[in-house]
């Protein structure tokens, strides 16, 4: 069975355009840092960078940002 034009069911098989995200340069989360969590999350994502591990850098901005005196 052959797919007919404008069939929705049909898979795909030509490359999409390309989606071009936003840079988020110097938007970087800041901590309070006279809070125990925060201050505790600014040192992970320190160390994670330090040690080249950036997708666990990217989760303690993340959490910084999430949290409720934000």
């Amino acid at each position: 069975m052959s797919a007919a034009a404008g069939d929705v069911t049909a898979p795909q098989t030509y490359p999409s355009s390309p989606v071009f995200l936003p840079v988020r340069e110097g938007q970087e989360a800041r901590p309070v840092l006279d809070r125990e969590g925060c201050s505790r999350l600014d040192q992970e994502r320190r160390a994670a960078r330090n040690r080249g591990d950036h997708s666990a850098a990217s989760d303690c901005s993340v959490r910084i940002r999430r949290h409720p005196h934000h």
